[in-house]
């Protein structure tokens, strides 16, 4: 399973939500990808005042600040389709 996070340099809350994702992983299994925006003119365009964008296998699940709870129900539900 496959949690990205569309982020880009210098953003606090970006930070924050890698870390917090980081943090998931020790319970949940899962891979984590983070994409700077700013290497893709179409992501840039439709995030660019959202960021972090949380997306759990390419659904957005949140974003701005994150909750745990959010990414831990979206994994829960993809893992229970597998």
């Amino acid at each position: 399973m496959t949690v990205q996070v569309m982020s880009r340099n210098n953003c606090p809350l970006c930070t924050e939500a890698i870390a917090q994702l980081r943090n998931l992983q020790r319970d949940y299994n899962f891979e984590l990808e983070v994409i700077d925006i700013y290497q893709d003119d179409q992501l840039l365009e439709k995030y660019q005042l959202m960021i972090p964008v949380v997306l759990v296998e390419d659904v957005e699940i949140g974003y701005g600040h994150i909750e745990d709870q959010q990414v831990i129900s979206a994994i829960d539900t993809h893992s229970n389709k597998l």
